[in-house]
């Protein structure tokens, strides 16, 4: 998993070459403008997904794991608590689908959360447990895009 600003990414050289084409993509297109919906760009092999939700609270979320795709998560408007957990610690609660490439797991006491503000990312790989969508202290509307890279 990494976390961050996708104005401020550091050196270049840390990440591989398509979580790179990735963010550039994310940050030169005016994806905050499109309707929601699915964006293919290179078909299967990668697609952003801009969605407008209402966050909700905590206990009505249950943590997702990915096999097939790496997820940039970015904020374009609102924000959110994600919360983030090693999956070998956690219990399934809906095995693997992989038609929709998710398992649902029941919620840890052990996790960690991450506060996704405007302009901020988090990068998720096959197997990192994440919990989004979840409110800080009220319910708020957000703007975001999930940029789905199958690895």
């Amino acid at each position: 998993m990494i976390f961050g600003n996708i104005n401020n990414i550091g050196d270049e050289k840390n990440y591989p070459a398509i979580i790179l084409e990735g963010l550039k993509t994310l940050k030169e297109g005016e994806w905050d403008k499109k309707e929601n919906g699915r964006y293919e760009l290179k078909g299967e092999k990668m697609y952003i997904s801009i969605s407008e939700y209402e966050t909700a609270p905590e206990e009505t979320k249950k943590p997702e794991v990915h096999r097939k795709y790496i997820d940039i998560q970015y904020m374009f408007e609102g924000d959110e608590i994600m919360e983030v957990e090693n999956v070998n610690n956690l219990e399934v609660s809906k095995e693997y689908d992989e038609t929709l490439d998710y398992a649902k797991h029941f919620q840890s006491t052990n996790s960690s959360s991450l506060k996704i503000k405007e302009s901020e990312m988090a990068i998720f790989y096959p197997l990192d447990a994440h919990m989004p969508c979840i409110k800080l202290d009220e319910n708020k509307k957000i703007i975001k895009a999930v940029f789905k890279i199958l690895v």
